[in-house]
């Protein structure tokens, strides 16, 4: 026969269980709300600026350069992320894909590329992860600049559809693997059709047509309240001599086209009062802040 003391017992240690059990999941709810939660936008535009590596490259022959005509024949890959209080861009993603690291840490390595940190964990330093970007827009389709793109594909991909039909043509692209792109086929797509995208709507992130690199290679506008304008310029120039010396890369898609866009930014450059920073310029890149710092 049970007595009255051991239900009471009973029934007090099921209602401790349960209302544990109701505490514990109201904790993983609240936890797993917070993961959801994105980052709280800037007030202002903010650029950051992450490393994603060198090129080691000995010589600028593909530029139309000689070795002794520039100060380094190495070229860096920055990647980029662009806060702005409406959203945010990535713009280039890296030439070494995250999975490609080992997996203990390390360097990786790819043919004549050194990279010291994969791309995800600078851009979870900052606070961001892949789901709180916006917009994804890369300068061209070269494996440099596409390396991560498939863990932003649900992202909006803004791209010209020139770019995208060859990026998804039957003939592949030399030295930029479709595996490290081919998801962005099922993201959702805004097909850039005009000269100059404004991203945000405010002027202050603008995608400027730039041609010729690739048949719909692309530059980046930044109208920074702080650092002033700013255009990347993807690979519309590699070294800083290239522009100095009025030189063109030899293997461009089409060159003539390089040299219109090169002309015609030079027009906006001036117009608009901003600074060109040539992301692969090695020595250049080296003097620019990089995250978890950010220019604004």
């Amino acid at each position: 026969m049970i007595s009255k003391r051991t239900i009471r017992q009973v029934t007090l240690e099921v209602l401790l269980g349960f209302t544990l059990v109701l505490l514990t999941a109201g904790l993983v709810v609240s936890k797993s709300y917070a993961a959801d939660k994105h980052p709280k936008p800037p007030k202002s535009l903010r650029l950051y600026i992450f490393d994603c590596g060198v090129i080691h490259t000995t010589n600028a022959d593909a530029y139309s350069l000689k070795k002794e005509e520039v100060a380094s024949t190495e070229m860096a890959i920055p990647c980029i992320m662009v806060a702005h209080p409406k959203g945010t861009l990535m713009w280039d993603n890296g030439d070494i894909a995250d999975n490609a690291f080992p997996p203990g840490g390390g360097q990786a390595k790819a043919g004549v590329v050194t990279q010291d940190k994969p791309l995800l964990p600078q851009l979870a330093a900052v606070g961001y992860r892949p789901a709180d970007i916006t917009y994804l827009a890369m300068s061209h389709y070269h494996g440099d600049h596409v390396a991560n793109a498939n863990y932003f594909a649900g992202s909006t991909w803004l791209v010209r559809k020139v770019e995208r039909d060859r990026m998804f043509s039957d003939e592949p692209i030399p030295r930029s693997p479709a595996a490290n792109y081919n998801m962005l086929k099922n993201s959702k797509t805004i097909f850039i059709d005009k000269d100059e995208y404004d991203v945000f709507g405010d002027g202050t992130v603008i995608i400027k047509s730039t041609p010729g690199h690739t048949p719909g290679h692309q530059s980046l506008y930044l109208k920074l309240a702080k650092t002033g304008p700013v255009v990347l310029s993807g690979d519309l120039y590699h070294y800083p001599e290239e522009r100095a010396l009025k030189r063109l890369p030899v293997a461009d898609f089409n060159k003539e086209q390089t040299a219109a866009s090169r002309t015609d930014l030079e027009v906006f450059l001036k117009k608009t009062g901003a600074q060109l920073w040539i992301q692969h310029d090695f020595l250049g890149n080296a003097k620019l802040k990089k995250a978890p710092a950010f220019y604004e």
